[in-house]
């Protein structure tokens, strides 16, 4: 179901009043939903010693959120520089950060190595030449190809630009032994916003076969196995939500078998974004226009700027209209925003509540995703970030874009080449 009773019913009674105070378009998201999906998956997955997440930053890029993760004895997962860099400045040290990235710079690895390092996940045999000095503990991520499905967002894996290939991957382990690397780990993401356990069930079951292929192999042992993000949300109300309680037991029923077979087994990690802070945000924004020529249209103070999934993925996000789902006259719409793009619709042909300029229209499930990847298309400028606590006080986490933002970059030294 999209955003939580609970959490409506903590948001709408201070709605107005955040609207009034920081103005509209915002991001808002619930830390108390954040704490209780985050102790929820701890639970579901307590049968077995040293689970951990490692939270995908990418989905969330905000140090206030971060720090709930933080608190919860979690990692970070990063994709770039910048993401290990907001890792760091929240206190997260070596081991805390997975640096998972493709089509790696180097000066990137140097970041990553930097500062008591990271665990470095490389995505392909012609990155470890690449790395300035091999650490101890290095991981692979995984791509099956053909002996596996992905699905819409990720991909065929064939077809997709991530992880080593079957056949690559025992001699990638091979290589980086002789260049001293002593603890290993792998890892594969096959799936985003996959709502089937029963496949995250597969891909640990994968992952264990091919641990215990490659540990044959080289004579090694893995400390852990990382079987991705990709766990999904309810968008759309007639959807249920992943069974996480079934997904922590039938992983721990695998893990256990795995050890009483071999003598030893690695620890399960893996890096959820969407499904950790996903359902507790929504982007908040106020409607400005009417317009009704072949469709009615619904224009309001927000775009595709501040979340673009439904222009990018024809995604659905679940809106209601605040004050007004008791209404009875509805009309059918397309809630659309200001770019000069025909994509920039937050929903078509969506049957809502009839509508007046002023009112506050919420978009659901914004909360991973969702500003993290805003853009500056047409000069929009990225909203704000809110952060509804769990006393009910509302913080202010980042201050929406400004003018002088966007010119920033158009700012500098005068410098030719000739």
């Amino acid at each position: 179901m999209p955003m939580s009773i609970e959490f409506k019913t903590r948001l709408s009674p201070v709605l107005k009043k955040a609207v009034k105070h920081f103005g509209t378009p915002f991001h808002i998201y619930d830390e108390t939903g954040i704490i209780e999906t985050s102790e929820h998956l701890k639970k579901a997955f307590s049968g077995r010693n040293g689970f951990r997440e490692f939270f995908a930053v990418k989905a969330l890029p905000n140090p206030s959120v971060m720090k709930i993760m933080k608190d919860q004895g979690f990692g970070f997962d990063c994709s770039s520089s910048p993401e290990i860099m907001l890792a760091r400045n929240i206190g997260s040290r070596g081991e805390d950060i997975m640096f998972t990235s493709n089509n790696t710079s180097m000066e990137q690895f140097e970041t990553a190595n930097a500062d008591e390092g990271s665990i470095l996940n490389l995505d392909d045999v012609s990155l470890i030449a690449k790395v300035p000095v091999m650490p101890e503990l290095i991981c692979f991520r995984y791509n099956p190809g053909p002996r596996r499905r992905g699905n819409k967002i990720i991909g065929n894996p064939v077809e997709s630009k991530y992880g080593v290939s079957h056949e690559k991957i025992t001699d990638a382990y091979k290589e980086v032994i002789k260049r001293g690397a002593k603890r290993f780990g792998m890892h594969t993401m096959l799936a985003s916003n996959e709502l089937n356990y029963e496949y995250m069930v597969e891909t640990t079951q994968m992952l264990l076969s091919m641990v215990e292929q490659v540990s044959y192999a080289l004579d090694i042992k893995f400390e852990f196995i990382n079987i991705g993000g990709g766990l999904g949300i309810p968008y759309r109300p007639d959807q249920k939500k992943m069974n996480i309680d079934a997904l922590g037991s039938e992983t721990t029923a695998l893990l256990d078998q795995f050890e009483q077979k071999n003598g030893w087994s690695p620890k399960l990690f893996m890096e959820s974004g969407r499904y950790m802070t996903g359902p507790h945000g929504v982007l908040v924004t106020t409607i400005i226009n009417h317009k009704d020529i072949y469709r009615k249209y619904v224009g309001v103070d927000a775009s595709m700027s501040s979340l673009m999934r439904p222009g990018m993925y024809e995604a659905y996000h679940h809106i209601h209209i605040h004050e007004k789902e008791d209404l009875t006259q509805h009309e059918t719409v397309d809630v659309v925003g200001s770019l000069c793009e025909n994509i920039d619709k937050f929903a078509v042909q969506r049957t809502l509540p009839v509508t007046s300029e002023g009112d506050i229209l919420v978009i659901h499930d914004t909360g991973a995703h969702g500003h993290a990847m805003g853009f500056n298309y047409n000069a929009n400028l990225r909203p704000k970030e809110l952060l509804l606590r769990t006393d009910g006080s509302i913080e202010l986490i980042r201050r929406e874009e400004t003018v002088n933002d966007y010119f920033a970059t158009l700012n500098f030294e005068k410098n030719i080449l000739c």
